[in-house]
């Protein structure tokens, strides 16, 4: 079946089985965002239970980015050989025994043992998601697709303070994780449930015989696959120094107060989940896809410039962070587009989990980095350091095309 004829089939898919998909996906893409904060918003009571230091709480989070990127890249393998549902399952339950194994952990080391698990848990989400929308949801809502499954894990970064915090405060921290184990489960029932409208077929040959031009690999010979890896690391450095940093970093330069820089990040993620709303209507043209990633990264680089050279009232500070979130949400859809276009229909759980392991690498990486600067109190370099990574992701972006287009002609 040619691709003109399987998009006006999808074309025709009601709007209710499409919006089914891609809620489904999206409230399980919450939980993964949301279990990837399980544990910083309690480093407080963490710290004085274990008697650890930031450094040691710290390594626990490193741990389970670099377990998540090792699971993430191997676990399209696995979607593919046998569909993404009973991977997505699988994943959702180890999130919820890890958030109950940490509740009950009696020392520093389980809670290690228990971020290994969580690590394994989160590996599996982007290539089952992006096999469910790119193979399930109709090709003229993949933007919309796109834009509700960035929303939704903005939404759970944001759902993890609010909900671990009070709870540890009027109870404890380990009632606090108990409550996120038992949504994990919650969201996993709803979605076993509904279990028939995330029901596909394996794409990947189950025997070991392959042709040479299309085995398991083969897909790791395609240039446009590893420039779409360095846009995710580079973006995920992005993000990492905005969640981590920047906030902190503004407060040190502006004389932001206290509870104005602690507002910045809510301010960015919620900002930026208005963006990929509106971003979502501008993916929906998938020839504008690299103009709109640079365009939203262009302004956010802009923005991130003048936080850090300009003398900027410490009260537009917030503001700022509003500005650079939403302008970053308007890339979010046509970012996930740019990986739509370079991936193989046979291969999407091994190229998405390829090229989303950049993520936990960048994560992983960034602290490193910027945290170096920090604890020598280069803030200013913070902010100009955000700003040349956005310009390294915007070149990419367009690398991207440039090494999709010359792969074309050369076919």
């Amino acid at each position: 079946m040619s691709t003109t004829t399987a998009n006006a089939g999808a074309a025709a898919v009601p709007w209710r089985d499409d919006a089914g998909v891609i809620g489904l996906v999206g409230l399980a893409h919450m939980i993964s965002h949301f279990s990837q904060l399980l544990l910083a918003p309690l480093f407080p009571w963490l710290k004085e239970a274990f008697n650890a230091s930031y450094t040691e709480l710290g390594f626990l989070m490193t741990l389970f980015f670099v377990v998540s990127c090792a699971v993430q890249a191997a676990s399209g393998f696995l979607v593919d050989r046998y569909g993404p549902r009973p991977i997505l399952f699988g994943g959702l339950a180890l999130l919820g025994l890890a958030a109950f194994g940490f509740a009950f952990s009696p020392d520093y080391w389980t809670m290690a043992l228990f971020s290994i698990v969580a690590g394994v848990g989160n590996g599996v989400f982007h290539p089952v998601d992006y096999t469910l929308i790119n193979r399930k949801v109709s090709a003229p809502r993949l933007g919309h697709a796109y834009s509700f499954h960035g929303i939704t894990g903005s939404l759970g970064w944001a759902l993890a303070p609010a909900l671990l915090v009070p709870l540890a405060i009027a109870f404890s921290w380990r009632v606090a994780l108990m409550a996120a184990g038992a949504l994990a489960y919650a969201v996993l029932l709803v979605l076993w449930l509904n279990r028939y409208k995330l029901d596909l077929a394996a794409t990947a040959p189950r025997h070991a015989a392959q042709t040479a031009g299309e085995g398991s690999f083969s897909f790791l010979r395609i240039p446009a696959v590893w420039m779409c890896f360095g846009f995710f690391f580079f973006y995920a450095v992005v993000l990492s120094v905005i969640q981590a940093f920047a906030p902190e970093a503004a407060r040190q330069l502006h004389g932001v107060p206290m509870a104005l820089a602690a507002l910045c990040l809510t301010v960015y993620m919620v900002c930026s989940a208005g963006g990929m709303l509106v971003g979502g209507f501008l993916a929906s043209d998938p020839a504008r896809c690299e103009l709109v990633v640079g365009a939203g990264f262009g302004i956010a680089a802009l923005i991130a410039l003048i936080i850090g050279i300009a003398p900027v009232p410490a009260l537009a500070v917030p503001a700022l962070f509003g500005a650079m979130g939403f302008a970053s949400g308007i890339a979010g859809p046509s970012r996930d587009l740019l990986v739509k276009k370079s991936t193989p229909d046979n291969a999407t759980g091994r190229v998405y989990g390829i090229v989303y392991s950049g993520l936990d690498i960048g994560q992983a990486v960034s602290p490193l980095i910027f945290g170096a600067l920090m604890d020598h109190r280069q803030y200013q370099a913070v902010w100009l350091g955000l700003v040349f990574v956005q310009a390294v992701l915007i070149t990419s972006a367009f690398n991207v095309r440039k090494v999709r287009r010359t792969a074309l002609a050369s076919a």
